[in-house]
């Protein structure tokens, strides 16, 4: 009989036992299953001076690790309506914001913590995308290979048949920046009978077929001296000018566009927490005054000043730009660039 209690008492501790074991293992595997991400992927089109400081700072405050993903702006931008549904990245940041707009629907609102401190013109009213950086759009010169009397200080002075083939001008399929350009050529010429059109057949026609595959060659193109123009981004102009570089930009009388490079939390995102203190990093006051101090960028909050040796940005003279016009009609304009440069 006592062999037969000690049985038991044996059986039911070692059950007993057991099903602690296995509601640990639960448990531990729930706990596992809580843990907060300790990363986020970040697509970007910025070039590497830009991108790298920025988030080496932002991996050192908060030991959040960014995995990066870089391309063209287009590239990347097709990749995140590819992954609907099942979300590769985070946040996307870079590129012309218009070309963000173009696909909000991949895209989730997200204000960024210090939202008021940002101008309407440099954010999405639906919270889609939030501006980077203000990026005044120039025609670069090499002061090497273009005479004082010769810089071009209008968009009708790239059509001169002197620079023909001479021009350094990023595909807008590929690079956000390019399209900005492309749309702002066309409202500045918006009065020449075609919207635009005509300026821009002829403007191709000067390019030669010479369509380069990212922004980064143009201002490369022009500082190296294997273009003595180029249309480009007044930032990475004078990031080669404070460098040193023997370039110089003009700002075309008809007026040109200051539409903000973008920054985005994708939709669906794995990492969502990160990828919001992610944005919220880049749009704090520090990082702004990075970028306006390191890169010549003007920054997108209203009290951070220009960067020094820039004309106040009330000096540039600006076009009328139809930001959402820009944005709804991507596809539209792609079509008949890409038809001008085919010859149809």
């Amino acid at each position: 009989m006592k062999k037969l209690l000690l049985f038991l008492l044996v059986a039911v501790l070692t059950l007993f036992v057991a099903a602690c074991g296995e509601e640990e293992e639960k448990g531990t595997k729930s706990d596992e299953g809580k843990k907060s991400s300790t990363k986020v992927t970040v697509y970007s089109p910025h070039q590497g001076e830009i991108i790298n400081p920025i988030i080496k700072e932002f991996q050192d405050r908060t030991d959040i690790e960014v995995e990066l993903v870089t391309g063209g702006t287009g590239e990347l931008l097709n990749r995140v309506q590819a992954e609907s549904g099942n979300a590769l990245g985070d946040v996307f940041w870079g590129g012309g914001a218009e070309s963000l707009a173009a696909f909000t629907e991949n895209f989730e609102p997200y204000k960024v913590a210090n939202d008021e401190e940002i101008a309407d013109i440099y954010k999405s009213k639906d919270g889609s995308w939030t501006g980077f950086s203000a990026l005044p759009m120039v025609i670069m010169y090499n002061k090497d290979m273009v005479s004082e009397n010769d810089v071009p200080k209008t968009w009708e002075d790239l059509l001169d048949p002197k620079w023909k083939g001479k021009i350094a001008f990023a595909d807008p399929a590929k690079s956000g920046s390019s399209y900005t350009q492309l749309v702002t050529m066309l409202s500045a010429n918006k009065d020449d009978g075609e919207e635009g059109w005509d300026f821009v057949r002829k403007f191709v026609g000067n390019l030669d077929g010479k369509i380069l595959g990212g922004s980064s060659m143009v201002f490369k193109g022009v500082a190296d001296g294997e273009f003595p123009i180029g249309v480009t981004l007044e930032e990475a102009a004078y990031r080669y000018i404070s460098g040193g570089a023997n370039v110089d930009v003009s700002y075309p009388e008809e007026g040109t566009s200051a539409v903000p490079d973008g920054m985005a939390l994708i939709k669906g995102a794995k990492n969502k927490e990160n990828a919001q203190k992610f944005l919220d990093f880049l749009a704090s006051k520090d990082v702004q005054e990075i970028i306006v101090k390191e890169f010549n960028r003007r920054s997108i909050l209203d009290g951070v000043a220009a960067p020094e040796g820039l004309i106040p940005s009330a000096d540039i003279p600006l076009v009328d730009y139809d930001f959402n016009w820009a944005s709804e009609n991507q596809e539209d304009v792609m079509k008949q660039f890409q038809d001008l440069v085919i010859g149809k």
